[in-house]
This record gives structure tokens, C-alpha cells and sequence, in this order.
């Protein structure tokens, strides 16, 4: 007896005949009649493995990734052999975040099917997402072996390089990945990253250009080179690159879809109510809410909204009629627009940075207080922070351990730390060295750590949010800087474009914080 697909309808009259069907319909792109024909196949035999693996492909290539794990979950049930079903099981798992049962899908189809290099190439990305960069390694190595000009494990095996500070390394599998497939804009992307972490900036900003040319819809390169034109001092072309951060996963979640339209500088705004909001760091709302009272002064009424660690600080900011701390209900408003695109809405260029520095003011309350908790001042006072957020993709580059930063230390000057949090490896070498001051905890907010910083007279700190604060208040302040640094140093200078009274210390050669605490150190005595 024929089984019941609707001879009439569907021209066939058994399973197999259906699923050949379909599997031709996905060939030719016709994913929904692919679907549709395996959907129909289901009902009738809700195991059969051909049709529970293509809808599970066609589910994982149309987006609906949950659904696609639970059909390729069931079609390796069926067919525990299948090397393939295990490997799109494994892609779909580790899409989802679950990454050990991703693991253990690639290496099942490895151990099915060992001399295949995709799988090879998979479990090399999923070790790499567990941070087991050894392993990953080998097995991008396995999967060369197999397949030598596999593109994708070659690149693949430079962000491991990199992920490991194995810079050169890096490099040379992307131009590896490029030389084996030229049109391969992933690639691309990566070797404009592992080239400017080298210092190869204009070679870097035509790697993104070239991946930009292959995938002009691939945000996180417009992203980097927006970066890459903003640090060499090309405003123009940066800020509009920089606007494609919404399309990017790493800012999407920061992205605000609300109904009032985004303002970008086009539109007139007298009369109107514009809420500026936060993004990124608190150093980033620090660096761009000079940009607020520029805003007032076309006419409109500011609300802000703030990270609420800032709250007390930027209470009184100029230009803003109402702040507000992040999360609060809002009232309403005619249009927004994140402080970070302010920038782009008055076409800034290097030549007219917004001036007004000191734009930010301790509180009077707040010093006399640190001032009681410091005492009569005998010596010159440092403020100290050399560590930032540890969860910044950076850190690794910018933040120094303070055992590297003693050298510094001499009676001449009283210590001032400006930490409020000190990380695990620096805790012992903290309680070691009396000679300088902290107050960790006692620090509640940036309106407690300004208040110390008008206490102190030079501010000798990493990149991180005292560096925009201290810069932001007028104060003197020297940032040491690693060898790649973020883009708003731009490229070579010892002075900063944004604040007037800061001094960059820069990295010679990567790691090399020993140069760099020395020539702090000869300067300080100097004073």
C-alpha cells in the first residue's frame, strides 16, 4: 500500500521518493518546498532521518536555530552514524550557546568521519569560545592537515594567535586565509584587526576596505574601520562608519528602537524634548556629555539619561533640564540620539573638538569631606589608578598589574589610590605598601572619586574612566597608554585632542610598561 502524500498533489507515492523530492527542492534553493515536502513525510513517519535532518538545515540556515537543534537532536537519535548530522548539530548548539554539547557533537563526528576537516575546523571555534586556545590550535592544525588551503580554519587559527598575543603568528594565517581563497571577506576583516595590532594602520584600513568592497552589509567592519579612520584623525569618514555599531552584535543590545525618530543633526530642535542616552562605557558618557549643552543651545529641552554610578556627578551637567538614571521611566520626547553619535550630528572635525573644559565640577560638600579623610597636605598629592573594567575586551593591553607600576613610588610625593576595585593579584602587593593611600569602598560613585581628584594635583592613570574624568575636570592628568591604543588618542601625539591638560605616555613596543613607568617616573621628579 502506497503511503498517504497526496499522489495526485505531490506526484509520488512512497517516503523515499518524498525525500528525494525534497533534498532536490534544497538544491535549487526552494527551501520551502523543501520544508514543506519533509514536513509532510514527518507526519506520516515522524523518524525518518532524511526528512528530520534537511528540515533541521533548512531551520538553522532560515534562522530559527532553536528548532533546528531539536531536529538534528532528534535525527542523530535515529542515526547515531551520521557524521554530517552530528557536525550541523554542533553548529546549531554552539549558535545557541551550549557550548560543551557543541563539543561533544564536532568531536563525535570527528571520531565518525577523522578525515574530514570541516568538524576539525568547528571544534577548533568552539575550544576557542571556551577559551581552551591550546586545543584549538590543534585542532584548526588537524583540520590544515587534512584540507591544507581550508581558508576558514587558517583564519580561524589566527584569532587564536591573537586571542593568545601571538600577534605576528596571527597575521600570517589571515594572509594565509586571503592568499587560498582572495574573496574571502572574513578574512579580510581579521587581518585588518591583526595588522593594526601591529601598527600596520594604513595597510589595516585597506584590509577593511577590501571586506567592506566583498560584504558591504557586514557591520563589525564598517564598525573597525570607522575606528580606524577616527584614530588616524579622519573624523568625517570615522563618524558615519562608526553609526553601523547598531547593526554590529557586540552594540546591538545598546541599540534604542523607540518610536520618536533618532536625531543626527538635520532636523531643527526649537521647542523640542530630546533624550541623549549612554552607551558603552562610563568613560565614553564622561568624554561626549560636553556635547549636551551644545544641544540645549539649538533650542531644545535635554533630558539625559546616565549610567547610575554617574548620576551624582552629571546631575547638574550643563544643558540638561532633566537626568535621569539608566532604567528610570522616561517622560516624553520628540527625538533621541546616543551621546556617541552627537559627535557625527555636529559634523566634529580634529580642528573643533567642543571645548568648554572643565565642562565637570566636583561637589564642595564632597571635597570638604575627602579633604577630612586626607589630611593637612605635607607633599605633592598623586592619584594612582592603574587597572580598568577587567570585563573590557581591551584590558589585557591597558591595565597594568601594580607590582609594575612600583618603580614609580618615592617619598617625595604622597600616594593616592583611585581604585575602587582592586583585583585579586593586586590585593597583597596593596596591603604591602602603606605608602599608598587607599580608600576602595569608600569611594561610592564618580562624584566621590571627583571630589578626590580635586585634592590631588597630577592624576597618573591608565585608560580607563578617571582618565575622561580627571581630563573632563581641567585636572592634570597623565595616561599611560598601550602600544595599540583606542582611537580617541589618535595615533603618535603626546597631548589629547579632547582634553587640554592630559599628557599621553605611550607603549614603544607591546608589554612594555617598564619604558613607560621609567619615563613617568624621570618626569615626576622633575615637577
Amino acid at each position: 500500500m502506497p503511503d498517504p502524500l497526496h499522489p495526485a498533489r505531490d506526484g509520488v507515492v512512497s517516503l523515499p521518493q518524498a525525500a528525494a523530492l525534497a533534498a532536490s527542492a534544497y538544491q535549487r534553493g526552494d527551501w520551502a518546498e523543501g520544508e514543506r515536502l519533509c514536513r509532510l513525510i514527518l507526519d506520516v513517519q515522524p523518524e525518518y532521518f532524511d526528512a528530520l535532518y534537511l528540515a533541521g538545515i533548512i531551520a538553522a540556515q532560515t534562522q530559527r536555530t532553536q528548532e533546528a537543534a531539536a531536529l538534528l537532536s532528534r535525527a542523530v537519535g535515529v542515526n547515531p552514524h551520521h557524521a554530517d548530522a552530528h557536525n550541523n548539530r554542533g553548529v546549531v548548539l554552539r549558535a545557541l550557546g551550549q557550548h560543551e554539547a557543541a563539543l561533544a557533537s564536532y568531536e563525535r563526528a570527528i571520531a565518525l568521519e577523522p578525515q574530514i576537516a570541516e568538524p576539525c575546523n568547528n571544534r577548533g571555534n568552539v575550544l576557542c569560545d571556551l577559551k581552551r586556545y591550546a586545543e584549538a590550535l590543534r585542532s584548526f592544525a588537524w583540520a590544515i592537515a587534512i584540507e591544507p588551503h581550508y581558508a576558514e580554519a587558517h583564519s580561524n587559527r589566527g584569532i587564536v594567535h591573537a586571542a593568545l598575543s601571538e600577534r605576528a603568528a596571527a597575521l600570517e594565517s589571515h594572509e594565509q586565509a586571503i592568499a587560498y581563497k582572495p574573496d574571502y571577506a572574513s578574512a579580510y576583516s581579521n587581518c585588518g584587526v591583526a595588522r593594526a595590532e601591529i601598527g600596520y594602520r594604513a595597510a589595516a584600513i585597506e584590509c577593511y576596505e577590501r571586506a567592506v568592497a566583498l560584504n558591504p552589509q557586514d557591520a563589525s567592519v564598517h564598525v573597525n574601520l570607522g575606528l580606524s579612520w577616527l584614530q588616524a584623525g579622519d573624523f568625517a569618514r570615522g563618524w558615519q562608519e562608526h553609526e553601523w555599531r547598531w547593526q554590529d552584535e557586540q552594540h546591538r543590545s545598546e541599540r534604542r528602537d523607540y518610536a520618536q525618530p533618532r536625531w543626527l543633526g538635520v532636523e531643527p530642535l526649537q521647542g523640542k524634548t530630546i533624550l541623549l542616552y549612554c552607551e558603552q562605557g562610563a568613560g565614553d558618557t564622561l568624554q561626549f556629555c560636553r556635547y549636551v549643552k551644545m544641544v540645549a543651545a539649538l533650542g531644545a529641552r535635554v533630558v539625559l539619561e546616565v549610567q547610575p554610578e554617574l548620576l551624582p556627578l552629571l546631575a547638574g551637567v550643563e544643558g540638561a533640564a532633566l537626568v535621569l538614571p539608566r532604567g528610570a521611566p522616561l517622560p516624553a520626547f520628540d527625538c533621541h540620539c546616543a551621546l556617541l553619535s552627537l559627535p557625527l550630528a555636529f559634523r566634529t572635525e580634529l580642528n573643533d573638538i567642543p571645548g568648554g573644559v572643565p565642562y565637570l565640577y566636583s561637589d564642595a560638600a564632597r571635597v570638604a569631606l575627602w579633604q577630612g579623610k586626607l589630611g593637612q597636605k605635607t607633599r605633592p598629592r598623586i592619584g594612582l589608578a592603574w587597572s580598568g573594567n577587567a570585563l573590557h575586551k581591551n584590558d589585557r593591553n591597558r591595565s597594568i598589574a601594580l607590582a609594575e607600576v612600583l618603580p614609580l613610588i618615592s617619598e617625595r610625593f604622597e600616594w593616592v589610590s583611585l581604585q575602587q576595585e582592586v583585583r585579586a593579584a593586586d590585593a597583597a602587593v596593596l596591603a604591602a605598601h602603606s605608602e599608598i593611600r587607599h580608600f576602595g569602598g569608600q569611594l561610592k560613585d564618580y562624584a566621590d572619586t571627583a571630589a578626590l581628584v580635586e585634592l590631588l594635583d597630577v592624576v597618573v592613570t591608565v585608560d580607563t574612566s578617571v582618565a575622561h574624568l580627571a581630563g573632563a575636570m581641567g585636572k592634570t592628568v597623565w595616561i599611560l597608554l598601550p602600544f595599540n591604543s583606542d582611537w580617541r588618542w589618535l595615533l603618535g601625539r603626546a597631548d589629547s585632542v579632547w582634553y587640554p591638560a592630559a599628557r599621553l605616555y605611550r607603549q614603544p613596543a607591546f608589554g612594555d610598561w617598564a619604558s613607560v613607568i621609567q619615563r613617568v617616573r624621570v618626569e615626576l621628579e622633575q615637577k
